[in-house]
């Protein structure tokens, strides 16, 4: 049998800006990148749920997020670490 490739895992990082319940935080993700044809810096943002494992975090703290099987319908990252 051929070895499936495996894909890494995405790792993003970005600022809490909710904490839903318990176990759920929505984390904005600012991402930034050239336009093809004017080279001008976009900015472009999007806002994950997350799983939380039991960390404690705050609005505003900047954390890590990994992709991970869906947890729920909404939910495919889990906090993996507290940034600042």
């Amino acid at each position: 049998m051929e070895q499936e490739a495996r894909k890494t895992k995405k790792t993003l990082k970005g600022v809490v800006v909710k904490i839903v319940d318990e176990k759920t935080i929505k984390v904005d993700v600012e991402r930034k990148a050239a336009h093809p044809l004017y080279q001008k810096i976009l900015k472009s943002n999007k806002k994950y749920l997350a799983d939380r494992n039991g960390i404690e975090v705050e609005v505003g703290n900047q954390v890590i997020i990994e992709e991970t099987t869906p947890v729920s319908k909404n939910k495919k990252f889990k906090l993996i670490e507290v940034a600042k």
